[in-house]
Parts: C-alpha cells; structure tokens; sequence
C-alpha cells in the first residue's frame, strides 16, 4: 500500500510504503528520527535497530539531509503530531543522494535563499505558502463558474499600453515594437460582448523600477468583467469572491496556516458587507491621522496602511479622482472630476489587493481621455469598437495573485508568494 501523507490518518495500525525525501534526521545510536515528506505532508519515521537489518541502520545513520528515499513501516497514531500520525519503520531505501546540501537548518539571508529558491521551496513555510496560492486559484475559479463566468484568455504580447502610466517592457515582433501585457482588462471587455461575463488569469508585466515590499516586475493577474453591471453591483461580485476564497483557504490550508504561524482569527473574524468609504471621506481621515495626503491624490502604501488601522476588516474606497486612474474607467455623474472605481484594502497593513470600476462606453468620452493620457488613438480602435456595436453598461476588477497570497499567509514580502521573483534585482534562478 503506497499512500499518501495526508492520507495516513485513514491507515491507522497498516503496513505502508512512502516515497519522498529525508526532510531531516536525527539519531541517537538507540533510536532514529527521520523527518519525511512526499510533498503532500510531513511525518515523522522512527527506526531501531533492532526493526531494520546492519545495513538499513548503517544506512539511517549516514543518511544526508534531502536525501531521496522509500520507507515502510507501521502507521500508528500519534496525538502530539501536526498529522495525528507516526510511522515505526520496518526498511528504508536510499533512491536518490544528496551531498552537502545548501540550506541547513541554520539561519541564511535572504539573498542566499533567494538565490537557492529553487531549493528552498522543499521548506516547510515555502511549501506552506504555495499550497494556499493553489487554494486561492482554484478558489477563484470555482466562484466565477458558479457566477456564470467562463475563462476567456487574454495575449501575452500586445501592441499598446492599457495603462499609460505604467512602464512597459517592450520586445521585437519581426520588425514591430510590441509590448508584454500589464492587464487583459481591454480584452476581457471584448469577452462579455459575447459571454456576458469572462475572467483571465494569467502573467503580466510591468517594468516599473520599484522596490517595495508589495512590488514584482512579473506576477499573476485576474481580471473579471461582466456585462450589464454597475459599478456597484461590481462591489459586490468582489466582497463576495473574496469571502469565498477566505472560505476556502479556511478549510483547506488550516495546516498550511499553522505551519506558516498565520493568526487565522484575523481571517475569521472577516465578515461582509465590507464598509464603503467615499475617497475624499478617506483623504479627510488620513488628513486628522496626520497623512500629509492631498486632496486629489491617489493614495500610497503608507497611507493605506494608516487608514486601514481604523479597520479589522476590508473596505473599498471609492470615486478615486479620475487623475489618478486609468482613462477606461467611467466618470462620476455626479462630478466629473471622479470615476466610478474601486480599491479593496485588506486590514493588517496588507493595503490594496483588488482594484475595479465601471467602464466608460460613451465613445466621445473614451476618445477625449485617450487624448488626454496622451495615447495613439489608432491603437485602440478595435477597442473603441466595443462601443460603436451594441455596447452595454459593464464593470469589471482585477486582483493580483501574489498580494492576495501575502494577505492570506500573513507575510512580509511579496517575493515568497510567488514560485520565482522577477525584481528590479532578480532575474535568477
């Protein structure tokens, strides 16, 4: 019988063979404590001599640290265990060696780690870590196909900016400058003309010279648009996701959370409706909090995080001034000077993880602020096509998959959250 971790629990008192890694290994001569995992979970094997021949033990006591290997043995309970099992082992297997292997248990810089990602995911807080970003995909796609949502893929390589504030990387196709894709917003809006409601999710890129904490020059983007729905009702689609994907990562990632030392009850404790903050009620409470903020600013990282002290729970801050966003989103009808948008804030500090809005589909209008964000309007014809065939009123969102993982994990920086960074400083492994 070849289980898996995760699945010994349903083996109590069974024969079982493992295949995976020696995670660590301890041995007193008497007895043996080999930490293994398989990349389901973790468990922990214990061998004495008198279970396994001369040449097992041998083998148990020279056993390097990421060393391949088979095991068996006995699965029996064990309540001081994070999986409520251990095995006694009855034979072991070297498959695979590993000689001096990079990343002790010892402290190591960033940097080291970083430079060794590709090792250092076999951590238990890196596996942690990419095991709740496969809930919070899986979770996103699960809500949008209930919602009536399907898939609708966006390119990679694109011949204009979307966002003309944003840096670009630009590439050669044959001859022709193009551009890698910062969002597949503009192409989801061509989805719902036929759809109704698409989502992508896929890499994006922006060549933006940032080092903060919450910035990747390459990361993951989900964009949602969805026809005949108000700017309002387009809150709403996002509160409810993001309840969904707390939800789910609640249910399946408890042991993630507790490896990765995550206070759940700030999770828990999240529930809706989030709270609607106009953006000019915020300036005003960043303002008496003593945020130097203008009054039509866009607001920083350090502002968010001082607003967001005043919450335990997510807010939207709405009707940014249209200065400071994107030419696509639709003006305020009850002031011209602010658009119809959206910024989710997470609570702890976690700042902004979603950000959405109506969209503008008077065709004038469109072709006045592509003027005044000083875009080519021949670029974005096809777009403006959208408008002149049967348009509808229509809203739309996007979240970045590494900032909705840092919030969910509780972590520092950004760069854990993704398999392999791109920084403005790493390009390697």
């Amino acid at each position: 019988m070849t289980p898996r971790i995760d699945q010994l629990s349903e083996h109590i008192d069974s024969e079982v063979t493992l295949e995976g890694w020696a995670y660590n290994v301890r041995s007193s001569g008497k007895i043996a404590f080999v930490q293994f995992r398989d990349g389901y979970g973790f468990v922990q094997v214990v061998f004495e001599p008198g279970n396994v021949d001369a040449a097992q033990w041998e083998l148990i006591e020279k056993l390097d640290m990421e060393s391949s290997i088979r095991v068996s043995g006995t699965v029996v309970k064990d309540d001081r265990s994070p999986t409520g099992v251990e095995i006694q082992g009855t034979k072991i297997e070297l498959l695979g060696e590993s000689v001096d292997y990079p990343i002790s248990n010892k402290e190591h810089g960033v940097d080291f780690l970083m430079d060794n990602r590709h090792l250092w995911h076999r951590s238990k807080k890196q596996w942690a870590i990419q095991r709740v970003r496969d809930t919070i995909r899986r979770a996103t796609t699960e809500f949008f196909h209930e919602q009536g949502f399907i898939q609708f893929d966006s390119p990679i390589l694109t011949p204009n900016a979307a966002e003309g504030t944003t840096e670009l990387y630009e590439v050669d196709h044959f001859g022709r400058p193009a551009f890698l894709a910062q969002t597949g917003q503009l192409y989801a809006e061509a989805g719902i003309m036929s759809h109704n409601r698409v989502y992508d999710f896929g890499p994006v890129f922006r060549a933006e010279k940032s080092k903060t904490r919450r910035h990747l020059n390459e990361f993951w983007m989900m964009d949602a648009e969805m026809a005949f729905t108000d700017w309002q009702g387009n809150i709403q689609i996002q509160e409810d996701l993001t309840l969904f994907i707390i939800k789910k990562v609640l249910e399946e990632r408890r042991y993630e959370l507790e490896i990765l030392e995550r206070d759940v009850s700030k999770l828990e404790s999240i529930k809706g409706p989030f709270p609607r903050v106009h953006h000019k009620d915020a300036v005003k409470m960043l303002q008496e909090m003593g945020s130097d903020i203008k009054d039509d600013a866009d607001m920083g990282a350090d502002d968010e995080t001082m607003l967001m002290n005043k919450y335990e729970t997510p807010i939207f801050v709405t009707q940014y001034p249209a200065k400071v966003k994107a030419f696509y989103m639709k003006e305020d009808p009850t002031d011209s000077s602010r658009v119809l948008c959206s910024d989710m804030l997470a609570p702890e500090g976690y700042g902004e993880v979603i950000g959405g809005s109506e969209r503008e589909v008077d065709l004038k209008i469109l072709e006045r602020k592509i003027d005044e964000w000083g875009l080519p309007q021949k670029d974005f014809e096809w777009y403006k096509d959208i408008r002149r065939y049967g348009s509808v009123q229509h809203s739309g969102f996007g979240y970045g998959l590494e900032r909705m993982v840092v919030w969910m994990c509780g972590l520092q920086h950004v760069r854990e959250s993704i398999p392999f960074a791109r920084t403005l400083s790493r390009l390697e492994p």
